[in-house]
């Protein structure tokens, strides 16, 4: 056999064994959502309880609001 005949063979034959892939369905859009808010709030959760384990939680502003002196 030349290898052109077993390329053609192998390829046959892959075709025959491969499974069809289900059609997209309106259900998957909504899953795949819902897990990757799941993951956004694990890694969020994460985050956040690694600052607070270090002692440093996160703040909204990065320093205080100044001080008007003399007042």
């Amino acid at each position: 056999m030349s290898i052109l005949e077993i390329a053609l063979a192998s390829q046959i034959w892959a075709r025959r064994r491969e499974k069809r892939q289900p059609d997209f369905d309106e259900n998957d859009g909504l899953k795949i959502l819902v897990r990757i808010a799941i993951v956004f709030a694990a890694f969020t959760l994460l985050i956040a309880g690694l600052n607070i384990a270090a002692g440093r939680p996160q703040m909204l502003a990065q320093s205080s609001a100044p001080v008007v002196a003399g007042r």
